[in-house]
């Protein structure tokens, strides 16, 4: 038959090395399905259940394999469905190309059928490159360059494509004449950007003086692990992390105080409490109050984009390079320092946040504590095992009591924080290497949201996985629980139960349902067994946990005014006294041995 346009944009998926692309089906991109179908699964079309989360699959993807995600609609409701994936690409900064329909070009402008702007629709999230192919010479081109921005500028690129044009005969010899702009499917090295050496000394000059020295790592300081800790041996310094700089580290080491902020440890709030020199690598955390109070300490920031130096935090010194380059240049311009009394301190802080979170995950609870179900998992996860974390509790629960073995990926949507990511973030992962067990921690807020459909999703797939191992652990309280006590401590209201409560749902049966396992937990006594099966099954299992709501999601060493809207808002409930009586165990273990 006549080769298409359609079979072109998949030859050309092909070349740029896209094993797989996410997406739903519509009329609007029958020609193109047509030609996924002829070329026989090279690239496989993965079938969500919705447009969100095959955009959301897209990012995952990206995230956990570094190479730009893809995913597919049609026009109208199909395209507008796309957009809380790809804004979550947007705000994490990852590559995704997304491919969408449109009604024939003739009918454009008339009204017809599904017709939305969608230059209008996508020119915010998709604002680094967003084009129309209205002809078949522009495709390889159009398509070429959505791909090269996407990975240059680490963001989300729209092709939109339509009908009439996906089922035009491909220009398969593009003439040598004006306004046909030959490309290939290729994209150089980024490049490396060394730091400025007069900078490099500036900050030595910074850091030496420091007697309290803090480092917060993020995100971009991935593969500087070997660094930062010459640094901190030299400095005697201590290290804490953003949400996403979690996994960059072992976390075990003494040095190590674990997540910063709201949703982090009170080492890290000692650490950045106390210190008086800050270096900042490949962080921009959004946590600004969690922070050292501007003036306090002395700051040198190590950033690969300037954009970033200085958005967050004053900074006494702007290194702008490779956070790798960059601290390999900076350490041989320091020499080890000899009062090594802060190194100390920080041990102490340390061990203080392992005794308080381990009390803490001991803590009794109605019917489970959800902090011991998580913790259980840190002594059986995998090593190599991948972690997809929804937004929520969950989020918490992992960001304090969760030890990644060293190496293994764990990713969420972190700068949108949007809820029913894990699950598609987690067959991204699974399908990337079908060989690795995956893990992921879901509220049962999120689960309702996303998490049920994808479910099908992972019941249709499984079977053709090497490693059969996906554990979804649902923390089942029947509540909205990061907003019911953002009620209680950002406005001092008590929770709102028409607006909070989640419906009772049988999420274990519901997996039995879909040939899946299915386990409950009810007691303490049943979490260890539970993740032991889950993580040796021959299928994927939900463990369904029966969790306390009123175990308190607030930060370290919470201000008293804003400790007293809490109490505020608790006295406003009917039920609130079981709450309060874990509110007032948290105050006193973090006080304890002060």
């Amino acid at each position: 038959m006549t080769r298409l346009v359609a079979d072109v944009v998949v030859e050309r998926l092909r070349t740029w090395g896209v094993p797989r692309v996410f997406g739903y089906t519509g009329d609007g991109i029958d020609p193109l399905l047509a030609a996924f179908h002829r070329a026989g699964g090279d690239p496989a079309f993965v079938q969500t259940r919705h447009e969100e989360l095959a955009a959301l699959m897209a990012t995952g993807h990206a995230k956990y394999t570094g190479q730009p995600g893809v995913c597919v609609s049609t026009q109208g409701p199909g395209a507008i469905h796309l957009l809380n994936g790809l804004y979550d690409a947007k705000l994490d900064r990852r590559p995704v190309v997304a491919l969408v329909g449109q009604v024939v070009s003739t009918a454009l402008g008339s009204g017809y059928l599904q017709e939305v702007d969608l230059h209008a629709l996508f020119k915010d999230v998709c604002g680094q490159y967003l084009q129309t192919v209205f002809q078949p010479e522009q495709l390889p081109m159009a398509l070429d360059n959505a791909f090269r921005t996407a990975i240059a500028t680490s963001t989300p690129t729209c092709l939109i494509l339509p009908h009439d044009v996906q089922r035009a005969p491909a220009a398969d010899d593009l003439p040598h004449s004006h306004g046909v702009v030959p490309s290939s499917a290729t994209t150089g090295q980024p490049p490396r950007i060394e730091p400025d050496q007069d900078a490099l000394r500036e900050a030595a000059k910074v850091l030496q003086a420091g007697r309290k020295v803090a480092l917060l790592v993020g995100r971009g300081a991935a593969g500087a692990a070997d660094e930062i800790a010459e640094v901190v041996d030299l400095l005697g310094a201590g290290v804490t992390t953003s949400l996403l700089g979690k996994p960059l580290l072992d976390e075990r080491i003494s040095w190590h105080t674990g997540v910063m902020g709201h949703l982090g440890t009170t080492a890290s709030a000692e650490l950045l409490n106390g210190c008086d020199t800050l270096l900042i690598v490949g962080c921009n955390d959004p946590w600004t109050e969690f922070y050292p109070q501007p003036g306090q300490a002395k700051a040198v920031q190590i950033d690969i984009d300037a954009r970033i130096v200085g958005s967050k935090y004053p900074v006494d010194v702007a290194v702008v390079g490779d956070t790798v380059a960059s601290l390999r240049a900076l350490i041989p311009l320091l020499r080890r320092t000899d009062d090594r009394s802060w190194a100390g301190q920080i041990t102490e802080s340390v061990s203080k946040w392992h005794d308080i979170s381990a009390e803490r995950a001991d803590s009794p609870a109605d019917p489970v504590n959800p902090e011991r179900v998580v913790r259980e998992l840190s002594d059986l996860l995998p090593a190599d095992a991948r972690v997809a974390v929804d937004v929520g509790s969950a989020t918490y629960w992992y960001a304090r009591h969760l030890v990644l073995p060293v190496g293994v990926p764990a990713h969420l949507s972190s700068y949108l924080a949007t809820m029913g990511c894990a699950l598609p973030y987690g067959i991204a992962a699974k399908l990337d290497a079908p060989d690795q067990p995956v893990v992921a921690l879901v509220g049962d807020g999120a689960m309702q949201m996303n998490g049920l459909l994808e479910l099908i999703t992972l019941a249709d797939q499984w079977r053709q996985w090497a490693d059969p191992r996906f554990v979804v652990l649902v923390l089942h309280n029947q509540d909205l629980n990061e907003v019911s006590w953002e009620q209680r401590e950002m406005e001092g209201d008590g929770r709102y139960p028409a607006s909070q409560r989640v419906p009772e749902f049988p999420y274990a049966a519901y997996a039995e349902l879909l040939g899946l396992r299915g386990l409950k937990v009810e007691q303490t006594d049943q979490i260890r067994p539970a993740w032991q099966a889950a993580l040796t099954a021959d299928r994927p299992t939900v463990i369904e946990a029966l969790v306390d709501p009123g175990v308190p999601l607030l930060p370290p060493y919470l201000p008293q005014e804003k400790l007293d809207k809490v109490h505020a808002g608790l006295d406003q409930e009917d039920d609130g006294s079981g709450a309060r009586q874990h509110v007032l165990r948290q105050v006193a273990t973090e006080n304890y041995l002060d």
